[in-house]
């Protein structure tokens, strides 16, 4: 009997625990329902936004090459004029590059020189900018101007800091600063990171300044 009992018991709780939980879905089952629409959603969204990005990519993509191929440098500038700022940044830089090959060095540098003003540009390709201008005007910059650009792309963890340095050395021999040159070659020299060619550029430009190979690679 007890154990009829029981079982009478144990169905009545189940049937109110089912009643309960049944009103509890019937208050709050649609929050349940948005929640699972909206991650669905967001799902379906995040999907068509990264193919509509690689569509985009791959539309830009073709069309820079296109630009290459006409021979016109200035045609790279042209590509996605309405585009993001990072675009026609690398379009810019693309045409700055043709034009230096070409011997067309005015227009480079004026293309470059746009870019690295730029208050809107992005900073790493702004940076860059900058890195060529200097690079490409050399002497003829104003030495302040020049002084001001590499100490800021010079600094401790900036993307372009090793380059930077080269440039810093190659502006003191210009200054007739052979030493000074000497010294911070040896510097950059001890420094991680170093390319393969900028190692043997530095390793080239001790060689004619004091007859002495490269300083040997930190750690080794």
């Amino acid at each position: 009997m007890a154990n009829q009992n029981d079982s009478f018991f144990n169905e009545v709780t189940d049937e109110l625990r089912r009643d309960k939980l049944f009103g509890l879905f019937r208050r709050y089952g649609w929050i349940a329902i948005l929640v699972i629409l909206g991650i669905v959603g967001g799902a379906i969204w995040r999907e068509w936004s990264l193919s509509r990005e690689r569509q985009e990519a791959r539309a830009w993509g073709d069309a820079i090459l296109a630009a290459q191929a006409s021979g016109d440098p200035a045609a790279l500038t042209k590509v996605d004029p309405d585009g993001s700022n990072e675009r026609k940044a690398l379009g810019t830089l693309l045409a700055a590059g043709e034009w230096a090959e070409s011997g067309g060095t005015d227009a480079a540098v004026e293309a470059v020189r746009t870019l690295a003003e730029d208050s809107e540009s992005d900073g790493v390709l702004k940076e860059l900018a900058q890195l060529k201008l200097v690079m490409l005007t050399g002497s003829s910059m104003d030495a302040a101007e020049k002084d001001q650009i590499l100490t800021h792309l010079s600094r401790t963890g900036a993307p372009f800091e090793l380059l930077a340095l080269e440039q810093k050395a190659i502006a003191l021999l210009e200054a007739d600063r052979e030493e000074d040159a000497i010294t911070l070659i040896r510097q950059i020299q001890q420094k991680e990171g170093l390319s393969e060619a900028l190692r043997q550029r530095l390793s080239e430009m001790m060689i004619v300044l004091t007859g002495e190979p490269e300083s040997s690679v930190p750690g080794e």
